[in-house]
Parts: structure tokens; sequence; C-alpha cells
């Protein structure tokens, strides 16, 4: 009996379209991942930040103008906490006290809202207001005032008290 032997198989070798089938096999992969990453971003986040965005821009706008009148204004409040109370003292761009001013502020913590307080400030001196208040620990203040003629001014500060 004769065993024919077999042909030897030739080496693999590397064609042309062997690397165009690479290429376009890896461009593939990396244009489906790209398309699945895609759909789960706007599927789970819709570019929306606010709730009402048209709204939140207006009443950012608004806000804008204000600071911009309340530059051109050019009055300066200072705010210090003592043992016993706040104090503010208010100044015109000279530097010089305003007086007669109605001027009150909120009161509340940086981060809760319990203990919220308004007060009402009064005149102590020229320029000068302030209210008596025995407070502790840290608080954000809005205090704003508002002259004869309308005008107002709102600043607001963190104050510490002991």
């Amino acid at each position: 009996m004769n065993v024919r032997a077999r042909p030897a198989k030739p080496p693999f070798v590397v064609k042309g379209w062997h690397v165009a089938a690479g290429v376009v096999a890896f461009f593939a992969l990396v244009v489906g991942v790209d398309a699945a990453f895609l759909v789960t971003a706007y599927r789970t986040h819709p570019g929306q930040v606010a709730p009402r965005p048209y709204e939140a821009g207006l009443i950012y706008n608004a806000e804008l103008e204000r600071l911009r009148v309340q530059d051109a204004l050019g009055w300066r409040a200072g705010a210090e906490a003592r043992a016993n109370g706040l104090d503010v003292l208010m100044q015109d761009r000279e530097g010089r006290p305003l007086t007669g001013l109605k001027v009150s502020a909120t009161l509340q913590r940086p981060a809760t809202e319990q203990g919220r307080a308004e007060v009402v400030l009064r005149e102590e001196a020229p320029g000068q207001y302030g209210v008596d208040r025995a407070l502790s620990g840290a608080w954000d203040a809005r205090i704003e005032a508002v002259d004869a003629a309308g005008r107002s001014f709102i600043a607001e500060r963190r104050l510490t008290w002991p």
C-alpha cells in the first residue's frame, strides 16, 4: 500500500484584504461603542439643568440688571457681628454716611433654613444701623436698604458670632 504524503500547507501570508478588513472592523467597533455612549448619555441626561430654564434665565437677567443699577448707585455696606446683635454701616460713593434709610436683614444658617429670621435695623448713628439679637455661630445675612426715593441696595455677607 502506497500512502501518499499530503502536500505541505503554505504559510499564512497577510494580504491587502486582511488589512482592510482589520481596519474596517476596528473603526466599526469604535463607532459602535461611541454610539452606545451617546445613546446612554442622551437618555440619562437631556441637557436641561433647571426644570424651567427660560424662567431661570429671565430671573438671572433681572438680577444682573439690579446689580448694574446698584453699582451705578455707588452705595457700600459693611456688616459686623457684635456680641449682642448686628451692625451695618451704609455709605455713599464718597464714603459719607447714608441716613434715613429703611434697613432690614434676613438671617439664616448657611446649611439650613432652620432659625431663619427677618429683622428691622434702626439707625443708631448717621449711617450706622443696628439690631439687638442674641446669635451664635455662622449666619448668612441679606441686608436690604431702601431710601425715601425708592432706590434699593442689597448686600449679602456671611457673619460669625461667638
